[in-house]
This record gives structure tokens, C-alpha cells and sequence, in this order.
């Protein structure tokens, strides 16, 4: 059986909702939800979290968390959690933002049963159907994959583009699971997230500022398991109110 590490990054700064990892949703703060959502997985073999502020890490701590404090340099939680990865002997890591209370242990399970039934899997993330409405929304991340489940391209435009009319509830696009599909849940091999980290931003990921890319560009196939979870991250107040109401 693979060894499988879960990894939140969470960092206190944010433009849209600043101290988001520590905002209350009830009685919890919404990085305690994210990691009893991911404690509900039962694949994985450890959980840590992953900041470099000292406000999370008390606050994670006194709810019995793991806790790894990372350098502020970092620039994005895929930094954080290869910072983790590189001190620690395993063979799946699964990265959930600090930022997805609705994360389901079960989501989780998909992931990793994916990834430890293929081990040509460099890397894998989720997709949920996608609604007529989300296809134009340029905050909701389109991808498309073929006859393997496999990423072809992930945008914030409409793809595909169609031409003829579809047959009654066919929709042959996923909206990528994460916020804003800027930052999902993904599942790597060790191996390849300690060599992703190392990689430049490529150009199609700057394009459309979607980190993802960063992987299709230099050739590692990315497998897009369907979820039945069609879950949202938080973002912005408004975000943060949704879920509060989902969550009550």
C-alpha cells in the first residue's frame, strides 16, 4: 500500500479576507474544518499542516494538529507543500488548501486509489460537471480531457467550443475542483512534486493564471478524477457566507 501524506498549506495574508485560515464558520475555524474534512479520508496515513505564520500554527496546534512552519519566502502553497514533501518519506502527497471547508474524506479516497492503481500518475485532481451557466464564468476553471480521464487543457474560457448542438444533458466539459480553479486539490507522487516545484512558471500557465498548466507545458499528464462533491471554496465574504449557511 502506498504511503500517503495529506498537506493543508495555509497562509494568514489575503487581499479578498485577510486571517482566512482562521475565520469562524460555527464553532470552528475554517482551517480546523479543513482538516477534520480531510481526516474523514480513510487512505490517508498522516496530516500536517503546512504555514509560516505563528497565529495558525497555535490556533492548529491546540486542536491537536501537526504543524510544519515553512519559510515566508515561499511563493504559493505548491512551495509549501514540496517544502514538506522534501523532509518527508512517502509516496503520495494530496495538497487541500487551507481554504476548502467542504473538503470531503472521500474525495480524498478517489484521489489516491487513482494514483496507487497507476503508477505512471505523475499527478492527479478532480472535476465536477459542469453547469451551462459556470461554461462562460471566467472565475470557474474549464478543462477537458480525453478517453482516459486525462487533462488535455484547463482554461478560464469556454472549451470546448460547440459547434453543433448537444444531445439533451450531455456536457463534455468539467469545472476543475478548487477556488476559483486558480488553487485545487491534487494528489502527487513525491517524486514529481519535488521536481514540479523546481520548474519556472510556464507560458501558458501566466496566460491564464492557472498553475496547472505549469505541468501540461512540460509534458507530465495530469489524470482528472470525477467527483460527485461539487464543492466551493472560500474566496471572499461572500464565499464565506455561502459556506457558513452550507455548513450550519
Amino acid at each position: 500500500m502506498a504511503d500517503v501524506l495529506g498537506v493543508i498549506p495555509a497562509r494568514f495574508g489575503s487581499s479578498r479576507l485577510p486571517g482566512k485560515p482562521l475565520v469562524m464558520i460555527g464553532d470552528l475555524p475554517m482551517i480546523e474544518w479543513v482538516a477534520r474534512g480531510m481526516s474523514e479520508a480513510v487512505t490517508l496515513d498522516r496530516l500536517v499542516i503546512a504555514t509560516d505564520d505563528d497565529r495558525i500554527r497555535e490556533v492548529a496546534e491546540g486542536y491537536g494538529r501537526t504543524v510544519v512552519m515553512t519559510s515566508p519566502d515561499l511563493i504559493s502553497g505548491t512551495d509549501r507543500v514540496a517544502m514538506v514533501a522534501a523532509d518527508t518519506d512517502c509516496d503520495l502527497i494530496i495538497n487541500v488548501q487551507g481554504d476548502e471547508p467542504l473538503i470531503r474524506g472521500a474525495m480524498i479516497d478517489s484521489l489516491v486509489e487513482v494514483m496507487a492503481g497507476d503508477e505512471t500518475l505523475p499527478m492527479a485532481s478532480l472535476g465536477h460537471p459542469m453547469t451551462e451557466e459556470e461554461a462562460d464564468d471566467p472565475n470557474v476553471v474549464k478543462v477537458v480531457t480525453d478517453a482516459r480521464g486525462r487533462a488535455l487543457y484547463f482554461s478560464r474560457s469556454r472549451i470546448p467550443f460547440i459547434r453543433h448542438r448537444l444531445p439533451e444533458g450531455a456536457r463534455p466539459w468539467f469545472r476543475h475542483i478548487g477556488i476559483y480553479g486558480y488553487r485545487g486539490i491534487y494528489g502527487y507522487r513525491r517524486d514529481f512534486l519535488l521536481r514540479f516545484a523546481t520548474l519556472p512558471p510556464a507560458r501558458l500557465e501566466q496566460l491564464e493564471g492557472l498553475e496547472q498548466l505549469r505541468a501540461l507545458e512540460n509534458g507530465f499528464p495530469i489524470r482528472i478524477v470525477s467527483t460527485k462533491f461539487n464543492i466551493r471554496g472560500v474566496d471572499t465574504p461572500e464565499d464565506l457566507e455561502r459556506v457558513r449557511e452550507e455548513l450550519a
